[in-house]
């Protein structure tokens, strides 16, 4: 019997876990998204989006001219392809996918991709799974894990219409009601003013402001009063006879006429005031949740559409612009102010249309540029000289097992129960730096010895390893489809070589299994486990 630590070991891989573990209420002027579209005709529209990626092209390449630094080349077709389906859908692109692509001649291949993949219904559930992720703090808890997934077919029914992002903010805000929306966040927060003022900054405006909590701000702008001038337009909130139960049902919220909130440790009552402007609040009418959220979306936001771009752009080049991508305060400067200025016009001037955002990177050549190091003298990462080598996502990770044969519940309860639920919870950290790889032993552990995976290299139970049993088919035909459901990529002459070899030292009894051990190495290394 073939051992995998020996072929783990005589192939020299390096696993993920040594190679990376330390690496509406808007304003009367805005129109719907309907109304962009009616107004602007299709091909101008792409002509303003090549516009700016080429202007994005063109901001990157000045600054690494000025700072002296070499970019990298641009990726292969097959790194690109996978960098493209994980970070626009979520999973790895199948065999007969990649092998499409890498066909394929035409010189617009890229922008087809982007476009293909945005159009999957794939794309919303990605986003949806990001978000949530976003809005929600870690948990194991099978009744939290649960109450979770009303939120996320809010947020996935939202990005699947492709909702406005002002509108969507502006919806997350005034939500009452909880089953089919944002309740479970308001409810995770205890209704908390203190607790739902420093998540919504943090998460829509990138105001890290619970800093200030306590005292002001020892190194920033804020002040005492300015969290809890925010605190207060959370001040009102009660759900339906006081039910206060976090356990599985609905979450509604009721907006009260009285609430206020108090300086910790005196009787100062704080009014709402908005961060950062002397804007009068009560002039916006509504509920303290309605006057927060139309001065939150409106266009002289100072703070929200910045906030989104850099959200953006560190969803798709692994980190902001500026830098954590949601600590945007004044004093956190960014690596491309001029870019993030312009990509913020641009987000307001489409419409809020997050989608479009989005896309506008991924067809940028800064994007498609190779994770690999160019010289010794490694630029730094801010500089996006190279493509950042981002960790999976615990979703990510699960839906690309899948693709290589790791389960065979094809059913939609999938998606929002059982094993994927139990992954993702195991496999979730606190840490929300994707540069980084900071899942656990354990965590390794089970992925590399648990009966999934097991599961998936057994020759009798692996839809993926069945496939290959025809014996028409020759080990080399057989190592390039393992290489291209695992990397998208075929084997390179000395992975080639050395794996036809192992193949070859296995007893014609031992074959399936041989080839089961082969899927393994590839399933469990850092290429395999990372996003690059």
């Amino acid at each position: 019997m073939f051992r995998k630590s020996h072929l783990l070991a005589s192939w020299g891989v390096v696993v993920a876990l040594g190679w990376f573990a330390g690496a509406t209420l808007l304003q009367a002027e805005e129109l719907s998204a309907e109304e962009v579209q009616a107004i602007e005709p299709a091909p101008d529209k792409v002509a303003r989006m090549q516009a700016m990626a080429a202007r994005i092209d063109e901001l990157i390449l000045a600054k690494l001219e000025s700072e002296k630094a070499t970019p990298a080349p641009l990726a292969s077709d097959g790194e690109f392809i996978r960098r493209a389906y994980l970070d626009l859908v979520g999973s790895i692109p199948t065999v007969a996918q990649t092998r499409a692509y890498l066909e394929d001649t035409s010189p617009d291949k890229r922008e087809k991709l982007i476009a293909q993949l945005l159009k999957s219904p794939a794309h919303p559930t990605h986003l949806a799974n990001t978000w949530r992720a976003l809005v929600l703090k870690p948990t194991d808890d099978p009744t939290s894990l649960q109450n979770e997934q009303g939120l996320q077919q809010w947020l996935r029914g939202k990005f699947s219409e492709n909702t406005r992002y002002d509108r969507l903010v502006e919806e997350f805000l005034t939500a009452t009601q909880g089953n089919d929306g944002p309740g479970y966040f308001y409810a995770a927060q205890e209704l908390k003013p203190e607790l739902l003022a420093a998540e919504t900054s943090r998460i829509f405006l990138g105001l890290q402001l619970e800093c200030a909590q306590c005292h002001d701000h020892p190194f920033d702008r804020w002040k005492q009063r300015d969290f809890w001038g925010v605190a207060a337009f959370f001040a009102q909130l009660e759900r339906p006879n006081n039910d206060n139960n976090l356990g599985l049902g609905r979450f509604d919220i009721v907006d009260r006429s009285v609430g206020e909130v108090m300086i910790p440790e005196t009787e100062d009552i704080v009014k709402p005031a908005f961060p950062g402007t002397d804007a009068d609040y009560a002039s916006f009418g509504g509920t303290r949740r309605q006057q927060l959220a139309i001065w939150m979306v409106s266009r002289d936001n100072p703070f929200m559409p910045r906030r989104a771009v850099n959200w953006a752009w560190s969803h798709m080049m692994g980190r902001g612009i500026v830098h954590p991508a949601d600590d945007m305060s004044p004093q956190n400067l960014p690596s491309h102010p001029e870019l993030l200025d312009e990509l913020t016009t641009y987000f307001v001037k489409s419409g809020f249309d997050l989608r479009l955002l989005l896309q506008t990177i991924a067809i940028t050549d800064t994007y498609a540029r190779s994770s690999e190091a160019v010289s010794e003298s490694e630029a730094p990462p801010e500089l996006f000289a190279r493509m950042a080598v981002k960790s999976l996502t615990p979703e990510q990770l699960y839906d690309a097992l899948l693709k290589v044969g790791l389960l065979h519940d094809n059913s939609p309860e999938r998606l929002n129960g059982g094993a994927r639920v139990q992954f993702v919870a195991r496999m979730r950290t606190a840490g929300k730096d994707r540069t980084t790889f900071d899942t656990g032993m354990p965590q390794a552990l089970a992925l590399m010895n648990g009966p999934p995976v097991s599961t998936a290299t057994n020759p009798e139970t692996s839809g993926l390893l069945k496939a290959m049993s025809a014996p028409f088919l020759s080990d080399e035909q057989r190592l390039k489809v393992l290489f291209l459901a695992a990397y998208s990529r075929e084997p390179n002459s000395a992975e080639l070589a050395r794996y036809e070899e192992f193949l070859q030292t296995a007893s014609p009894a031992e074959q399936s299994q041989a080839l089961g051990d082969v899927l393994w190495v590839l399933a469990n290394s850092a290429e395999f486990m990372l996003n690059h």
